[in-house]
């Protein structure tokens, strides 16, 4: 997605657990794309991002994550 320098900067290398887009329309875009690469690419989330996803992508029921694994 592209974002603004401020936007980009303020994000640096936070997870959800401590950033969040400043849009609320595109929070279940967002987590969807987070999650879907941490799935291909095998990644861990630590406890405090997986209750950070959990709980931001409570309104986003209608959302479905899809990905294609790395090989």
């Amino acid at each position: 997605m592209a974002a603004t320098a401020k936007t980009n900067w303020s994000k640096a290398d936070k997870d959800p657990a401590g950033w969040m887009p400043p849009a609320e329309s595109a929070t279940c875009t967002y987590l969807v794309d987070w999650t879907a690469t941490k799935l291909r690419w095998n990644l861990n989330a630590d406890e405090t991002e997986q209750a950070a996803l959990l709980d931001l992508a409570e309104p986003c029921a209608d959302s479905t994550v899809e990905y294609d694994p790395a090989t």
